[in-house]
């Protein structure tokens, strides 16, 4: 069992559970004030910027070099279309879970990728648990707020994301273990999950993280994906 890759992908999901503890603080010690939704939209906006540098810079590149140019509309088509239909219905339900269920469906199959590549291309795999880490920083803030609002405990939120922020390890070494010898798999799960999460950060993310005569939500987006450049540069 690789050392490395658990570290990695312990790495990506224990900000899952870090984001959950920075919304409780941020909560319960920060005035509500216009610099505070000011922060929370920049915040989004940042995870969106990295998002898309993930999408760009990993993920899509990744399935180019591997599948046709009809496996990769055919995955990139179908993540896009089933994401829309389970965003769909999750607005429908008026669940305050959504903002969970939907950084639950790019983190795990993410992480799945992340296993696969590992075996192949090391540092790839090491930039795409930094990008994933990254991302569910700002989606854990906003999901563990959203939960709180609806009724649930700190406590029990808190507890919740513990336990999630242990599937980025499981989905790595399923990845790693079932996908990493089929690098055409691996190509079309990466392309799927770019088509998904492409959907929901145009349809979810990017509106929410809008704020009506203010500049740094923008900025915030921007500053995310120059991270991604930075990183891909670096590695």
């Amino acid at each position: 069992m690789p050392f490395e890759l658990i570290l990695f992908s312990g790495f990506a999901g224990a900000t899952v559970f870090i984001g959950g503890v920075l919304a409780n603080i941020f909560d319960h010690h920060i005035k509500e004030s216009a610099f505070k939704s000011q922060l929370v939209h920049t915040l989004m906006s940042f995870g969106a910027g990295i998002i898309l540098s993930a999408l760009a810079l990993v993920l899509i590149p990744k399935g180019m070099e591997v599948l046709s140019i009809w496996g990769v509309m055919a995955s990139f088509s179908l993540g896009a279309v089933l994401f829309m239909f389970i965003d769909r219905r999750l607005a429908e339900s008026g669940s305050q879970q959504a903002t969970l269920l939907a950084m639950m469906m790019d983190f795990v199959p993410e992480s799945i990728a992340l296993g696969a590549v590992f075996a192949i291309e090391p540092q790839m795999a090491i930039l795409l648990a930094v990008f994933i880490g990254l991302q569910n920083l700002p989606e854990a803030f906003n999901s563990f707020r959203d939960l709180v609002q609806s009724g649930f405990s700190v406590k029990k939120t808190l507890a919740i994301f513990f336990v999630l922020s242990f599937f980025g390890i499981i989905s790595a070494l399923i990845g790693h273990f079932l996908l990493s010898q089929h690098p055409s798999m691996t190509a079309h799960l990466m392309t799927f999950a770019s088509g998904g999460i492409l959907y929901l950060l145009i349809q979810d993310i990017i509106p929410e993280s809008k704020l009506n005569s203010n500049y740094m939500t923008s900025l915030g987006a921007t500053f995310g994906f120059l991270i991604g450049v930075v990183g891909e540069m670096l590695i």
